[in-house]
């Protein structure tokens, strides 16, 4: 039995992590968990699982809207993050929660001895060269939910280190990937939320449209895999049923295919190195499938992707400007304050006025964080 807390635990990930953990119960309990303002699916959960000890929510007011009972801690903010994922009950930790929000909890758990089954993006993108260093140190598992990561990880089993050649990570293209650039001019949101195979967040499926997510998908895996930057390759994958692949030595790709459900990598995450099955999954038919396709990247079509490889190849504290400035350029469309390519638009300038710190501690990163934030969003309140 594993004992598993999860913050974000209402977003997209979370709810299929929630989903997973009700079809294996006899393999897990969830002993706490964070939401942010959905006070309804977290009593929910909590009538779901009773052997939770420790619930969070964002804000204090919301603290009375919890279903109370024996036993149960609940929990507000900064502070009510760090006790779900350092309780000492807790094995893993999965990280659903979205953005760089979720850095400082889970150097917190890496720091209390918890496996991180990683769906945060932005942990590795903004301090890999922090994180992974550290959980060497406090011997913890990483272990990615992305589903192009777990496709890496699941092949890279067996396979020596001297072996790999390069990682091929596999990219959708996104709800625009059939439009030119010209033909993104006026695209709405609902347009942008309009993902052709994956069911996911708002931000995320933002990212996609415009490449962002792949290209932080880049820098996660550089980080997690020690791999150069010339040695991971981007290649869009209409159907997403290649997760990705890895090239070896002598020229031989090895691939991980699937229907796309992330609770399948969410699944592995959790029973690694086993493979469980997944309830109400669908199996995978090639011959109904027939074709699958795959185009290289414009990076002129798709300028986002080079912007965000660039930050991680330029290293420092540049990742953490694109992924500060891309939070806040992603929500400022979702509120109908930006178009769609002023979202590239708004990294890209906040890049170009950074002054580089080459090796950023983890207070720096979060403040440069602030700083980028506050430079954009004070040309908006102005």
């Amino acid at each position: 039995m594993k004992n598993v807390s999860i913050i974000g635990t209402s977003g997209s990930i979370g709810t299929q992590t929630i989903d997973v953990l009700l079809n294996n119960r006899d393999k897990y309990q969830l002993v706490a968990f964070a939401v942010g303002a959905n006070v309804d699916y977290a009593n929910e959960v909590l009538q779901q699982f009773p052997e939770v000890e420790v619930v969070s929510v964002a804000n204090e007011q919301d603290i009375p809207k919890i279903k109370a009972r024996d036993g149960l801690s609940v929990l507000h903010g900064d502070a009510g993050l760090e006790q779900v994922c350092t309780l000492a009950s807790v094995d893993v930790v999965v990280t659903a929660i979205v953005g760089f929000v979720g850095l400082r909890p889970t150097v917190s758990a890496i720091k209390a001895g918890k496996d991180i089954a990683l769906a945060n993006k932005e942990t590795l993108v903004t301090a890999g060269h922090i994180i992974m260093p550290l959980a060497r140190e406090y011997g913890v598992s990483i272990l990615p939910v992305d589903s192009e990561h777990s496709a890496i990880y699941q092949v890279l089993q067996g396979i020596e280190a001297e072996d790999l050649s390069k990682l091929i990570i596999t990219a959708s293209g996104g709800s625009f990937r059939n439009k030119t650039r010209a033909e993104l001019e006026d695209v709405t949101v609902s347009d942008a939320l309009n993902h052709p195979n994956w069911s996911m967040g708002a931000k995320i499926t933002i990212d996609s449209a415009t490449m962002f997510n792949k290209g932080l998908e880049v820098i996660e895996a550089h980080h997690l895999y020690d791999v150069s930057y010339d040695d991971i390759e981007v290649v869009i994958h209409y159907e997403s049923i290649i997760h990705s692949m890895i090239e070896t030595k002598d020229y031989s790709v090895l691939a991980q295919l699937g229907t796309p459900d992330m609770r399948l990598p969410i699944s592995y995450a959790l029973s690694f190195p086993n493979h469980d099955p997944i309830a109400n999954s669908e199996r995978l038919n090639l011959t109904k499938i027939g074709k699958l396709h795959f185009i290289e990247p414009d990076l002129e079509r798709y300028p986002a992707l080079k912007l965000a490889i660039d930050a991680g190849r330029t290293g420092g504290s540049m990742p953490t400007v694109m992924n500060a400035a891309n939070e806040v350029a992603v929500d400022l469309f979702l509120n109908g304050k930006i178009k769609f390519l002023d979202i590239e638009t708004i990294v890209e300038t906040a890049m170009n006025n950074h002054q580089l710190i080459a090796n950023p501690t983890l207070e720096q990163i979060f403040a440069v964080d602030s700083q980028v934030r506050s430079s954009i969003l004070g040309g908006f309140n102005d």
